[in-house]
């Protein structure tokens, strides 16, 4: 967390000045096991946890798993792997559904207390006496049911008596409340699915409304922190707790309460798991963790840090208003965080033939090169030379103008950490297209050699690699998914604006050091970007993904 408060922290500040127990302090972070978590959630994670550890206080990782149509425990291995991939620790994993016995104990003594009643209305009838925000509800025909009647009916629900969409159970607070989330709000509805964690023990699930204030009550939650959509539901959620603050069955001393703060939008990029998993559905993508994806799993598979990420949202910061970050911040911090970690190494993308003239044929020779001029103590590498390399394609032009720092007949540059060359002629196939460039070789100017020669100054550096010692490799070379800043804005349907470029899969030739890389390890390709060894690797067929261009380049497109 940065140095400077936040607003939620002057809330606990002013909090524990005015008396509350440092020792009452305790946090969690509630996702909801339908889906895996995105960079939107690694916010909500870095401003629950990072809270923790600034004050020592506890944070559950809590599910709320109170939905078992959507919800699996997949996703909970997945988002738990997310946590501690962030590098945050929580005190206690526990789940909405450890508190069921408890939720519906209160629920029946709401409704003895006349607070709450079963509604055997449609789904579309309740909708519609709901009224709008301009003209108030009316009053459901159940309303004024016996006491009686909606205990029995609750507990027959609970049971299994009755069919998903016959009954639920709402609260009964205002139907004309400006709010509308307290115009007598579902506390319960009917779904006859497997859960889980507790299989088909239940019948009845409680909303999310209900469940989440209780289950922070039952945590002894102190500061329940959410996103700022949830800001209109505080109102709700005060009221349920003021329900329980006037239980005989409830005897825990201290009542959350709820605060919000700005959720996380990002340039190019949907925040939405629906959205998400409609790009699953369609297969728009490869899964969820697909490298162009905004999971935390997909973030992690192109290779972002971390440390990336934490610093990026330390970055945005904590705000009350809802902003659209440029996603541009984002790929500047897994590049400060690469460039600093990465190691070097030299790769060719579409590869073109070098041969030195004058370089003995047969000859290698183990050119050291640094493995990151950011880290002293990674040392150095040996890369073997030989007569016959591959260079970029992109590297040489038969002629060139002025502008052109790169390779062209009768102009020298340097072997990245070898020798200054400078091209003689070319080799062309019957298409006439270039197949093979003859260049002549400084046999003084070798980098490091502290000779005159390996002085020289000359204005371009080019990567290459040993034809007869070069790995073969696959690159897949993401690109961002959407070609909108906010997908979807102008055309109503965010499928459309994907963008079609978005991974682009290319054979290249690398240095023999990466024979062995190792899957999630992260290379800095020498003028080229940070790659990562991806999940799909296996031996004899490495593959890498694209993290991030060695500088942005998007703005310039």
């Amino acid at each position: 967390m940065a140095d400077s408060k936040n607003f939620i922290e002057n809330i606990i500040d002013q909090d524990l000045d005015e008396g509350f127990s440092p020792a009452d302090l305790k946090l969690r972070f509630p996702p909801e096991p339908n889906g895996h978590l995105h960079i939107g959630h690694a916010k909500a994670i870095a401003i629950n946890f990072g809270l923790g550890e600034k004050y020592n206080a506890p944070v559950n990782l809590r599910f709320d798993d109170t939905n078992p149509a959507n919800e699996e425990a997949e996703y909970v291995s997945s988002i738990m792997e997310d946590v501690r991939w962030l590098k945050y620790k929580w005190d206690r994993v526990t789940y909405s559904s450890d508190h069921f016995n408890k939720l519906y104990e209160w629920a029946e003594a709401l409704i003895k207390q006349g607070k709450a009643y079963v509604d055997s209305q449609t789904s579309e009838e309740i909708a519609e006496q709901k009224g709008t925000t301009t003209s108030p509800g009316t009053n459901s025909p159940y309303r004024d049911r016996p006491t009686e009647d909606s205990l029995r009916i609750f507990r027959e629900m609970k049971s299994g008596k009755h069919n998903e969409g016959t009954h639920v159970l709402r609260a009964k607070i205002n139907m004309e409340d400006p709010n509308m989330l307290l115009r007598d709000p579902v506390m319960y509805r009917i779904i006859h699915k497997p859960h889980h964690r507790t299989g088909d023990k239940w019948c009845v699930y409680p909303m999310y409304d209900w469940a989440h204030g209780q289950s922070d009550y039952c945590e002894q939650v102190s500061h329940s922190l959410c996103s700022l959509e949830f800001k209109p539901h505080r109102k709700l959620y005060d009221w349920f707790i003021e329900a329980l603050k006037n239980q005989k069955e409830t005897s825990l001393p201290l009542f959350p309460k709820q605060r919000e703060f700005a959720r996380l939008n990002l340039t190019y990029t949907i925040m939405s798991k629906r959205k998400l998993s409609e790009l699953v559905k369609h297969n728009s993508v490869a899964g969820w963790d697909d490298p162009r994806m905004p999971t935390l799993s997909g973030l992690r598979r192109r290779g972002y840090t971390p440390e990336s990420i934490r610093a990026f949202v330390e970055k945005v910061g904590v705000a009350k208003r809802d902003n659209l970050i440029d996603v541009s911040l984002l790929e500047f911090c897994v590049r400060d965080s690469l460039n600093k970690s990465a190691n070097r190494k030299m790769v060719v993308v579409n590869p073109l033939k070098l041969t030195i003239s004058n370089y003995p044929e047969g000859k290698v020779e183990q050119i050291k090169s640094e493995n990151n001029p950011e880290d002293e103590s990674a040392g150095v590498r040996e890369i073997p030379f030989s007569k016959h390399l591959y260079i970029e394609e992109e590297d040489f032009l038969e002629e060139a103008g002025r502008k052109f720092f790169r390779l062209t007949i009768g102009k020298e540059v340097r072997l990245k950490s070898a020798y200054i060359i400078k091209a003689e002629k070319v080799i062309k196939n019957s298409k006439g297209k270039i197949t093979e460039v003859l260049c002549f070789y400084d046999k003084k100017s070798k980098s490091g050699s502290g000779t005159k020669e390996s002085q020289r100054k000359v204005k371009g550096t080019l990567h290459w690699v040993s034809q007869s010692h070069g790995i073969p490799v696959e690159i897949r070379d993401y690109d961002r998914l959407f070609l909108k800043p906010v997908p979807g804005e102008e055309r109503g349907d965010f499928l459309k604006d994907l963008n079609p470029n978005s991974l682009n899969k290319r054979n290249g030739i690398a240095e023999p050091s990466l024979a062995d890389a190792k899957q999630g390890s992260a290379f800095q390709f020498q003028r080229k970007g940070y790659y990562v060894v991806d999940s799909d690797s296996s031996l004899g067929k490495i593959i890498f993904n694209k993290t991030v261009s060695l500088r942005d380049t998007w703005k310039s497109r």
